[in-house]
């Protein structure tokens, strides 16, 4: 669907009392033929209707003379409420004129029927606990029955039948979800209502009863089949179901395999996608290679990533390869990239996407932007396509893409020492945003962020709040990777005493991480410095090694020629190695140059990492402060 800037300060809601809100405000509609206006387009989900089927459907029987005309002044005064701040003589934007009739432009998140529907078909292939997740957020949507006002309207019959079965199902695949997840008692109130309110759903008496047999309660499961068998079989005249007859036999056998989680069916929904056309692998590909970066298998999300670009811009469809680039909104933690290669291509297409696309929709728009500096990531300043994307989520009224924006601002906030408190800010809202998202991924990511800002603040008491937190939620949303950083995150500031182990799907992070953390705390506690492999910093721990072992005018010679450190969670700690060494050996030129970089942290530590810890910044300034004078 067509989007436009005032649209998306629309909301509407027609899963109970139809209500309008613009700009965050509620509008009356009180006129009724505004709101049945208003629930017909909705119920059209965005397709045509023209006006002399408007007629037909407000009118019953013959319409009244000058019904065309009516029909202009009340959709003519519903556009005025729609987009009340926009200019005489400009065409609408949201309800929109289509040949000879009307339409409604608005993205699906603007409509709770539409995000409803969306959430219950993305659980289609879900793990339990992103479909738990999907559906918890997709029932809250209901607020009483589909178009609450209308529903016996012919218009909204046929609608009203579809949202409700899909209501009926959502509940049942939500309570499986939380079967699945080993959480039986928490459906056992919602199942019974689904049963009372629909008794002929065979597959809701199946999940109540085993809501209670797996919560320890067979006589009650057992009961439960028995009033199941009892309804078919005086109202229908009917047997219940082979489902439910071999359920009950199991039961009464005290069948061990009852107490087992339902299995996923994983290679039935492999071998189905596998069948699938390439146009729909490719949209598909996101949310298949999102869930494999989250549990862990970043090299086949990576490689397969690029593949999928790769194909989708062979396709000749540029609006489908916008949408398979950014809708990779996974989060990064970590600001040196895995494959800066890979990086490359995902920016260049993220680039040629947004010239090739001037049409582009504000969310894909976004979605590029943010991808684009998330894959910059300590290696080019990309402020301004964060800032956008962000500016762009906020106007939206998007949690999840300003999810997807926060942390790719995140990632571009490493232009100068000293931005810990900007963020703690950035981690904060992400954990109120993912909220609103349903994202637990984005939850830990906030965390995340926060836990190494507060160790940046030397607030190491709330950092590891935090990182309990995390652990927390990685183990019950199957999170792996997260724990890395809450391990390393302990290892160095809560004094464990071997360092944890290194994953090889992160070699952005694993490389030359150990050794550095470990000549951090070897200057924190003045022992003698081990040398080793430090990778991608060696150059800019190399001249105080070499200082130390004596090799001054070696050690004098590689100072000089040292470029900045790189833009990165690393920026304070390796400025502070570079300080000790330029200290050390009376370099003025790198003296002057570290001190104006180290300034602006001042009252910081050097840990911003959560992994690497320097100490206070301060000790670093007053070395610098006292060679310089000496000088």
């Amino acid at each position: 669907m067509a989007t436009a800037s005032i649209q998306n300060t629309v909301q509407i809601r027609v899963l109970g009392p139809l209500q309008l809100s613009v700009d965050g405000e509620v509008r009356e509609l009180s006129k009724r033929r505004h709101r049945e206006i208003l629930g017909i387009l909705v119920a059209l989900r965005g397709r045509y209707i023209s006006t002399a089927s408007v007629i037909d459907e407000l009118w019953d029987g013959a319409p009244p003379p000058g019904a065309v005309g009516a029909v202009r002044t009340f959709v003519g005064e519903l556009r005025r409420i729609l987009e009340p701040h926009r200019l005489p003589r400009t065409p609408p934007s949201v309800l929109v004129t289509v040949r000879d009739g009307y339409a409604l432009r608005l993205e699906v998140d603007a409509v709770d029927a539409w995000r409803f529907d969306s959430a219950v078909t993305r659980t289609a292939g879900a793990t339990p606990n992103q479909a738990e997740s999907l559906l918890f957020t997709a029932l809250r949507e209901w607020r009483g029955a589909a178009f609450q006002e209308f529903a016996e309207r012919p218009w909204a019959l046929p609608e009203v039948r579809r949202l409700t079965e899909m209501r009926q199902t959502a509940v049942e695949r939500f309570a499986s979800a939380c079967l699945d997840c080993g959480r039986p008692a928490e459906v056992i109130g919602m199942l019974e209502a689904q049963v009372e309110e629909n008794p002929w759903r065979e597959e809701g008496w199946r999940l109540l009863a085993m809501a209670l047999y797996r919560s320890h309660r067979q006589g009650d499961a057992l009961a439960v089949l028995r009033r199941a068998r009892a309804q078919h079989a005086n109202a229908l005249g009917l047997d219940p179901g082979p489902a439910l007859v071999d359920l009950e036999s199991r039961m009464l056998r005290r069948d061990p395999r009852l107490h087992r989680r339902e299995p996923l069916g994983l290679a039935r929904i492999a071998t189905a996608y596998s069948r699938s056309g390439t146009r729909v692998q490719l949209e598909a590909s996101n949310a298949v290679l999102g869930s494999l970066a989250v549990a862990g298998n970043l090299e086949t999300a990576r490689t397969q990533r690029i593949e999928a670009i790769q194909a989708a811009a062979k396709m000749n469809d540029p609006e489908l390869a916008a949408r398979v680039i950014g809708g990779y909104d996974i989060p990064g933690m970590w600001t040196r990239p895995d494959d800066p290669a890979s990086a490359a291509i995902v920016i260049a297409a993220a680039e040629n996407a947004l010239g090739a696309n001037p049409g582009l929709s504000a969310r894909s728009r976004a979605r590029l932007l943010a991808t684009i500096a998330m894959e910059s990531r300590g290696t080019g300043v990309r402020q301004s396509e964060a800032t956008e994307a962000e500016s762009i989520a906020r106007r939206l009224g998007d949690a999840q893409l300003l999810c997807f924006a926060l942390s790719a601002r995140f990632m571009q906030t490493f232009t100068s020492a000293g931005l810990a408190a900007e963020r703690a800010d950035i981690g904060q809202e992400l954990i109120t945003t993912a909220f609103d998202a349903d994202s637990p991924t984005f939850e830990i990511n906030g965390r995340l962020i926060r836990m190494q800002a507060l160790c940046a603040v030397n607030d190491i008491s709330s950092a590891s709040s935090e990182a309990d937190t995390v652990d927390r939620l990685a183990q019950r949303h199957e999170r792996p990777l997260a724990t890395v950083f809450t391990q390393w995150f302990r290892w160095t500031f809560l004094g464990n005493s071997l360092p944890p182990p290194l994953p090889a799907e992160m070699p952005g992070f694993t490389d030359g991480i150990e050794a550095l953390a470990t000549l951090g705390r070897e200057l924190r506690e003045a022992t003698e410095l081990s040398d080793g492999d430090f990778g991608p910093y060696d150059r800019w721990v190399r001249p105080l090694l070499l200082a130390r072992a004596g090799s001054r005018g070696a050690a004098a010679e590689a100072l000089r020629d040292l470029p900045d450190p790189s833009s990165d969670l690393l920026l304070e700690a390796t400025w502070c190695i570079v300080a000790q060494a330029a200290s050390e050996l009376g370099e003025l030129s790198v003296i002057r140059r570290a001190l104006r970089a180290l300034e602006p942290a001042r009252g910081e530590r050097a840990a911003g990492s959560g992994v690497v810890d320097l100490g206070r910044v301060d000790h670093y300034l007053e070395l610098l402060e006292v060679a310089s004078a000496a000088r």
